[in-house]
């Protein structure tokens, strides 16, 4: 028998959804029931979602200072909200669970006017904009990188670290093993939802500036954007190497696994799979990112040596080429940051969270939550 329904909201992209997911599994672990709000956008990463049921509701986000954009906005908001509320009320879910991203708004407002209790999760170490809205009226804060007495409710605060996917606690069993001179060397290259087309034109250059030798070394894997496929595969088929590329792919934590080296953007979620599973990265911040919370979260982790941040504007092909050929002929170097990666992850945090979210569903004040982590 389920010991209750916990109403999981996140927006629609892979930031979002997979630490929702993490969380969504250790809670069906317990005994409880899990549905899911979310956006159309979602569709993509929701196939393992282990949710009863998963539900899209309108909402939009006042980004336009068009007016007619802002009413159109306003009237989805409207529409979304009367919809949140009739799903909590028909749900009555124990607590309702935000991780950011405008679909997380109506649900989480209709959860605190009617009652149920509320939390948010921030993955970045700087908080966004529908979480910043939502912070004062839930009754509890979880971080991915927020620290407990900076942030700005520090009260209801708890740093849980971001939960990561089962696929990637699974994936970090797997110890890292270097790739010594004249074995072959996986690189594994994604840019997340935003920011991939910099690598798409970058990385195949870089690559063709390499010696023969060392090329001839790499296994590539590189999330390409569809409009980029044809070119990226033009230049893998005349640089005649080995190299797997897809907009998606569904056995990231697998190849991460097998990855010696990792060039992406530091998205929050990217930046703890990658501290839990231990790979040396060189990370690059996107640079139009709100807040700057890429650059943030980059700096949590090359703080204990596991990864090199370099911004997108210092970072030509031919410095990606001199990166490469330096690590590719240092395998000790890429050892030591591997392993100060793991040291950097928490991969306890979905249970962590867990507690949180039976704490608050209990009706137990942050406070008390604390007292018994001490």
């Amino acid at each position: 028998m389920s010991k209750g329904i916990v109403l999981l909201a996140a927006g629609g992209t892979g930031g979002h959804v997979f630490p929702a997911e993490a969380l969504a599994f250790k809670l069906k672990e317990r005994g409880y029931s899990v549905h899911l709000v979310t956006d159309s956008r979602a569709e993509r990463y929701a196939g393992k979602f282990p949710a009863e049921e998963i539900h899209v509701v309108p909402s939009a986000t006042i980004g336009s200072k068009n007016p007619v954009a802002v009413a159109r906005s306003l009237w989805t908001l409207w529409s979304g909200m009367r919809a949140a509320k009739k799903l909590v009320q028909r749900l009555k879910p124990a607590i309702v669970v935000g991780f950011g991203g405008y679909p997380t708004v109506p649900p989480l407002l209709a959860a605190t006017r009617l009652g149920v209790p509320s939390m948010i999760h921030e993955q970045n170490a700087v908080m966004g904009r529908a979480n910043k809205a939502l912070a004062s009226r839930v009754q509890g804060i979880a971080g991915g990188f927020l620290p407990e007495g900076g942030a700005a409710f520090p009260e209801k605060t708890v740093t849980t670290g971001n939960p990561v996917r089962p696929a990637i606690i699974a994936a970090a069993e797997v110890p890292y093993t270097p790739s010594h001179p004249g074995e072959a060397f996986n690189l594994v290259v994604f840019g997340g939802s935003q920011g991939a087309q910099y690598f798409s034109k970058a990385l195949p250059t870089a690559i063709s500036l390499l010696d023969d030798a060392l090329r001839l070394r790499l296994r590539i894997t590189q999330q390409v954007r569809p409009e980029d496929m044809e070119m990226v595969g033009g230049c893998v088929a005349k640089l005649e190497m080995g190299a797997d590329i897809a907009p998606f792919f569904t056995d990231m934590a697998e190849r991460l696994a097998k990855a010696h080296l990792v060039i992406c953007r530091s998205g929050a979620s990217t930046v703890s799979e990658i501290s839990v599973i231990g790979r040396p990265a060189v990370l690059v911040p996107y640079p139009h990112a709100l807040d700057h919370d890429q650059a943030a979260n980059a700096a949590a982790l090359a703080a204990t040596g596991g990864a090199k941040v370099i911004a997108q504007s210092e970072l030509s092909p031919e410095k990606i080429a001199a990166i490469l050929t330096a690590v590719m002929n240092d395998p000790e170097k890429l050892a030591h940051m591997a392993a100060a990666a793991k040291l950097a992850g928490k991969p306890d945090a979905a249970n962590l969270l867990a507690d949180m979210v039976e704490a608050i569903a209990a009706k137990r004040t942050i406070a008390e939550f604390k007292r018994t982590r001490a």
